[in-house]
Order: C-alpha cells, then sequence, then structure tokens
C-alpha cells in the first residue's frame, strides 16, 4: 500500500467517524456542519466518497460470492457433521425448504431452485 492510498483511507476513516457522530448527536446536517467548522457542500462530499467506496467492496464481495458455492443470499443448512450422518442435503430458501437425497436429479433441481428465487 503506497502513501496515497493510506492517506485515502485515513480520510475516509475519518469522514465515516464524522458521519457516525453527526448521526449520534441528532443534530441536522447544517447545525452539525456549523458546529464542526465545515460547510455542508465539505460533508456532502465525503458522504458521496463513502458510499462509492462501500458500492465498489460489496460489488468486489458480489463477485467473489458469484465464484462461490454457494449463491449470494443463500446459507449452508447442515453441517459436515450432520451431512456425514445422513445422505441427504437441504437447501433452504426464504420460508421453502427442500430435501434431496443422494439420487436426486440434478437438472431438476437446478429448475426448482430457479422457480423459487422467483418467488422469494
Amino acid at each position: 500500500m503506497n502513501t496515497r492510498e493510506v492517506a485515502k483511507e485515513y480520510r475516509l476513516t475519518y469522514w465515516s467517524g464524522v458521519m457516525q457522530e453527526r448521526q449520534e448527536s441528532g443534530m441536522s446536517i447544517k447545525s452539525f456542519c456549523a458546529s464542526a467548522g465545515f460547510s455542508t457542500n465539505t460533508y456532502f462530499y465525503w458522504q458521496n466518497k463513502l458510499r462509492e467506496t462501500a458500492c465498489r467492496e460489496l460489488a468486489a464481495q458480489s463477485e467473489n460470492r458469484n465464484k462461490a458455492i454457494v449463491p449470494s443470499g443463500w446459507s449452508v443448512c447442515n453441517t459436515a457433521e450432520s451431512a456425514a450422518k445422513s445422505k441427504a442435503l437441504t437447501i433452504e430458501i426464504g420460508s421453502f425448504k427442500v430435501t434431496v437425497d443422494e439420487n436426486f436429479e440434478p437438472q431438476l433441481l437446478t429448475k426448482v431452485c430457479k422457480a423459487l428465487l422467483t418467488l422469494c
């Protein structure tokens, strides 16, 4: 990490604290900025920078999740221990629960999962 990146991280951390402090104060943005000694334009500039950074990080995380075995928004329900005891797989999507055994047809499971995702 070079000095420019370190400085950027420092500023983002500082302004993140300012945003949190303003929110916890319960003051309006205009009043808070006046009492802190900076303009509302500066406040909104850094708020925008923080949002852009957060969106980039979420997009990067989303890309990494898409490469994972478990799709985004899903969770693994069976632990390794319980999966070893039974030869069935349980998938929960929203309020729906699908259990398949070792004789399932992958194409059918794919269709069922896609249908459930459209309902959630």
